[in-house]
């Protein structure tokens, strides 16, 4: 599933390429990636004759602020979420069409995105200007703060996980806690700050806390940049490869060396997700753990 760093990758592509330009109609081939309005119909109506005023991410979720056509009045909000498998592409329309393509958005005679979603579980919204976004795509109003946010303090992430026996990377994955931070980074995060995933959130100590929201900080600005991590599905919007995979700590690398201390790293599975750590670095034996222990 695309995480935070590809969602965003894929915002600052449509935020490159679709400004200013107007939404000249719609095809909608599969009726169910379409979760407001009802019809394909009511989506294609809202959304004709307007323009993309700029693209927004909340957590996993996008969505582009509409105006009118002269970009005099609010038209409303396009929303989309790619969920496992689903792509924005930003494609001339003479394109061979993909077969999984599940919704186009005719964007003038030459170019259009086009959604394309192999296992069917994205989304797409049009919201009338008289909603906001989060009253209608309902996931966004559960959120916890974004991982740049001020709001995600040391403060505020030493209080929620003080409070949960879960193990650290189960609780890490809680949307509610923190948005946007998924599987890849949860565990490369976990592997910056020494910790082993199946910790118990209230065993950590105030400086581990400290460094494990800083990990998690450095990790997502680092994938970035490297414009996300492809190990399926994911593309940008000109159809490319993230970069971040070929130099992933331990995500992935399953009895590959680690990069510090060269154990091959190990993979396990908590709460149901392949979770991927150095039995060394991030073992009960490591140095980072003794240390802790005699602080």
């Amino acid at each position: 599933m695309p995480e935070l760093p590809e969602v965003e990758t894929v915002r600052r592509g449509l935020d490159r390429y679709t400004l200013d330009r107007a939404i000249t109609g719609t095809e909608v081939l599969l009726p169910r990636t379409i979760a407001h309005p009802e019809t394909p119909e009511e989506f294609n109506f809202g959304l004709q004759h307007t323009k993309i005023q700029t693209w927004h991410r909340r957590g996993k979720y996008l969505y582009a602020e509409l105006v009118s056509k002269d970009a005099q009045q609010p038209a409303g909000w396009l929303g989309v979420h790619l969920r496992m498998t689903g792509q924005l592409l930003w494609v001339e329309s003479h394109t061979e069409l993909h077969k999984h393509t599940r919704v186009r958005l005719f964007l003038g005679k030459d170019w259009e995105i086009r959604f394309i979603d192999q296992r069917t579980f994205g989304q797409m919204w049009w919201i009338p200007p008289s909603q906001q976004p989060e009253q209608v795509m309902t996931g966004m109003g559960k959120l916890g703060p974004e991982p740049f946010d001020l709001a995600f303090s040391s403060e505020y992430f030493a209080a929620k996980l003080q409070k949960s026996q879960r193990n650290i990377k189960t609780v890490i994955l809680d949307q509610n806690l923190v948005a946007g931070l998924g599987n890849i980074y949860a565990d490369e995060a976990l592997f910056m700050s020494k910790i082993h995933p199946n910790t118990p959130a209230n065993q950590l100590t105030i400086s581990q806390i400290e460094l494990l929201r800083e990990s998690a900080i450095q990790v997502l600005q680092t994938s970035i940049e490297q414009g996300g991590t492809t190990f399926s599905n994911y593309l940008n919007v000109q159809g490319t490869n993230g970069n971040y995979s070929k130099q992933a700590w331990v995500y992935n690398r399953t009895k590959q060396p680690c990069r510090v201390c060269g154990t091959p790293i190990e993979k396990i599975r908590l709460g149901g997700r392949g979770t991927h750590y150095c039995p060394l670095c991030q073992g009960i034996d490591s140095p980072a753990e003794r240390l802790r222990q005699r602080a």
